[in-house]
């Protein structure tokens, strides 16, 4: 009993529970791995063979995290048991027993890349149109069959995933799955998804060796047992059929990867699978202050579908969760910079002691140009920096091109993006051409003919610079959003990743649509006037500014690796994970909970683990924000504040950046709750009737602008509420200078201005 003294009562009863079926609800921060370890541990000390065990994780690192902890625990035995990844323990097994499946014991294991390449060959083989039937969507298609056991023959054999083909306008998906598969087996490979196929099929179709690894593997333990697919589900029960010793420890409140074929149900339904199971619950918490445990329990508590608990702490209670009402999206990143900034100084806190945390990776973009504006290391951890993502660099070398024909790397990069037929072998001879000549890339690419070009390429070549220099002609007419708008459109690459409707291509094309956003933002922000919707064009909006200023934010050099950073990444890539100060950004309807799944009860429950999880990596401080605007498709749109802002009492929130609308009697604007980093730069007083706190710009109706002069307060309908500091020049030229409380100091020409005027002198 000594090896369990360091457990908690219920640690230990998980732990010292050895036979039979358990299954351990273990909530966040409720020290899930160190029962885990325990009770391998005790295992052994109680006599059972480690041989006789096995423990399947989903990471790499949580089972070299266990065997060392183990190890440290007993000794060397621990080294016996058989631990490891579903993958890496499938493998294992395969290799031993592959002649039974007809593969060679040295079978390759394709990565994802491999599997990717060999599609894209048949496909090419195939002579089938490679932009309907991208590699990424035929790999995904056969991922989900094959993570539900449906092999090439029975998948060419089903009605219903032929006939939904066919509605994709892909009707030879079955044939290139079929094809796929055969070439992997005549190259003695199996991909990732073909070692939970195999070793379902090894134990399904061959008795002995089912009889041999159930005898094997006497007692059986899973981690993550929630994130388990439909294949890892039956593998683990014919496995665990005869002596049902089966462990399973995981928390249905945090299953939060159904896109990858995760089924709740595997754990919600555990207790039918085993009537004689015991359950234990571990539901104090060792990593969260009372505050933040109290919020994550009214989170959860609002799905319909999930098992009982409820999680305590005896932690502090903390300070109280704060709420951040921004008035934009990229206010909402320099609010948050500011608050990192002031918690360093404040709390003598490290970078790497803060989270942000976002539902999609194309939101980071405002959060990095911030952090990078106040000089705070960061790190984008499960992705690549918003500026370095391929589709980003894609749209940029456009962008740059067009601004600098010679831009010769932006050149080589789009060329042949989207495809248009001018491959490796034709550019290698526009470079030996511009060699030999001594003229760069762009002048043998305005006339290919000249140097020996084939007449298809050099007519694709032709195209490709018409299209390059029309870009450029319209530059002193359009602003930057309009132009890399035409560019994104005519270039074909905003149709070609639209056109890709897998999660990575959605990704990359909401990725894409967030650069638009920062375009039509820098738009705004430099535009001089607006007169019946025409814009001035000026060297301050234009596309070659916009390139210049980011290429400033982008110009800094790598972090050093043992520098500390501020983390930002995605929910799901924070599972696991735990921090002492985490901002949960974007908190607004269609985007978290995201659009799509608010259309059933169970994606918008799936969402509301999601925010759990979020929530639940706080340790001591934690921020929700969401901005009232937000930029999409390059026009900022109005934001509703996401439902599950809802699932929190008012009572346990503290409010802070916009100011509150007071009643019509009170005089003054609101002090905004909560740091004074925030407060804004005047306090503006009503000095009539006509001055309504409650404005709304939805309400908004253009002055006369005539009148204006020094101290009245305006509306604007991008900018918001302000103040006039000062008006010069006359006539067409008057112009005046406006402090908004949102976006600070503007110059506003009043020929085309377009103000409200809410108080007179």
């Amino acid at each position: 009993m000594a090896l369990l003294d360091g457990l908690n009562p219920e640690q230990q009863k998980a732990a010292q529970t050895i036979d039979g079926p358990i299954m351990v609800i273990a909530g966040p921060g409720s020290g899930k791995t160190r029962v885990l370890t325990f009770r391998i541990a005790h295992m052994i000390e109680q006599g059972i063979d480690p041989f006789n065990i096995l423990a399947l994780t989903f990471t790499n690192k949580a089972a070299k995290e266990m065997r060392n902890r183990i190890e440290k625990l007993i000794g060397g035995e621990a080294r016996n048991v058989w631990m490891g990844t579903f993958h890496s323990i499938f493998a294992r097994i395969l290799r031993i027993e592959a002649d039974k499946i007809g593969y060679p014991n040295n079978f390759t294991i394709y990565d994802t890349t491999d599997a990717k390449n060999l599609i894209k060959r048949i496909v090419k083989e195939e002579q089938l149109n490679d932009k309907i039937y991208k590699p990424n969507i035929v790999y995904n298609r056969i991922s989900a069959a094959k993570n539900s056991l449906i092999t090439a023959q029975e998948y060419n054999q089903d009605y219903n995933l032929l006939s939904e083909d066919e509605a994709n306008r892909r009707p030879k998906m079955g044939k290139l799955y079929r094809l796929y598969a055969h070439r992997c087996f005549e190259a003695g490979a199996m991909d990732f998804d073909d070692l939970l196929l195999k070793m379902y099929q090894l134990l399904a179709q061959h008795p002995e060796v089912l009889y041999k690894y159930q005898h094997k593997f006497k007692y059986i333990m899973v981690d993550e047992y929630q994130d388990t697919n439909y294949a890892q589900y039956l593998i683990i029960k014919l496995l665990a059929d005869v002596f049902q010793n089966i462990g399973v420890v995981g928390d249905d409140a945090q299953s939060i990867y159904s896109f990858r074929g995760a089924d709740i149900q595997n754990i919600l339904n555990f207790e039918k699978d085993y009537p004689d199971m015991q359950v234990f619950k571990l539901e104090q918490n060792y990593r969260s202050t009372k505050n933040i445990v109290k919020i994550a329990n009214q989170i959860i508590k609002k799905n319909r579908n999930q098992l009982d608990k409820s999680i305590w702490t005896d932690n502090p209670g903390g300070n109280k969760i704060k709420l951040i009402e921004a008035a934009s999206d990229n206010d909402e990143g320099r609010m948050i910079a500011n608050l990192i900034l002031e918690h360093k100084l404040r709390d003598h806190l490290s970078n790497n002691d803060f989270a942000i945390l976002y539902r999609t990776n194309a939101q980071s973009r405002s959060f990095e140009e911030s952090l990078r504006r106040q000089n705070i290391a960061y790190k984008i951890y499960g992705g690549l920096s918003f500026y370095q993502r391929k589709e980003i660099k894609d749209f940029m070398s456009y962008l740059r091109l067009t601004v600098n024909h010679n831009d010769e790397e932006a050149l080589r990069r789009v060329i042949n993006y989207p495809r248009r037929g001018i491959g490796d072998t034709t550019m290698n001879k526009v470079m030996l051409a511009a060699n030999e000549t001594g003229k760069k890339l762009w002048e043998i690419i305005e006339a290919p003919q000249l140097y020996g070009i084939s007449s298809r390429a050099a007519s694709a070549m032709n195209a490709f610079a018409i299209m390059i220099k029309s870009f450029r002609s319209m530059m002193d007419k359009h602003n930057a959003y309009n132009l890399a708008q035409h560019i994104g459109k005519q270039s074909g690459i905003f149709r070609d990743l639209h056109n890709d409707k897998s999660v990575e291509g959605l990704s990359r094309y909401e990725n894409l649509q967030e650069l638009l956003n920062s375009i039509g933002e820098f738009r705004d922000s430099n535009s001089e006037a607006t007169l019946e919707g025409e814009e001035i064009i000026n060297d301050k909006n234009n596309l070659g500014a916009y390139l210049q200023q980011v290429s400033l934010l982008t110009d800094t050099n790598k972090e050093e690796e043992d520098v500390p950073v501020v983390k930002l990444m995605t929910i799901h890539a924070a599972k696991g994970l735990e921090f002492p100060v985490v901002y949960m950004v974007g908190l607004e309807e269609n985007l978290f909970p995201n659009m799509l799944s608010a259309q059933s009860r169970e994606d918008l429950e799936e969402e509301r683990r999601l925010f759990y999880v979020a929530v639940t990596r706080a340790e001591q401080h934690l921020y929700l924000s969401y901005a009232k605007m937000r930029y999409r498709f390059g026009n900022l749109q109005y934001c509703e504040p996401s439902r599950f802002i809802d699932d929190i009492s008012p009572l346990d929130i503290e409010r802070i950046g916009l100011p509150k609308a007071k009643k019509p009697s009170e005089t003054n604007w609101e002090r905004p709750m909560g740091n004074s980093s925030f407060n804004f730069s005047k306090q503006f007083k009503k000095q009539s009737p006509k001055a309504d706190a409650k404005m709304d710009i939805k309400d908004f109706k253009a002055s006369d602008v005539s009148a204006l002069s020094s101290g009245m307060s305006v509306l604007h309908q991008r900018f918001g509420k302000g103040k006039v500091q000062g008006i010069e020049g006359e006539g067409p030229a008057r112009m005046a200078t406006i402090i908004f409380e949102d976006f600070g100091q503007k110059r506003i020409l009043l020929k085309y201005a377009k103000l409200q005027i809410l108080s007179y002198l």
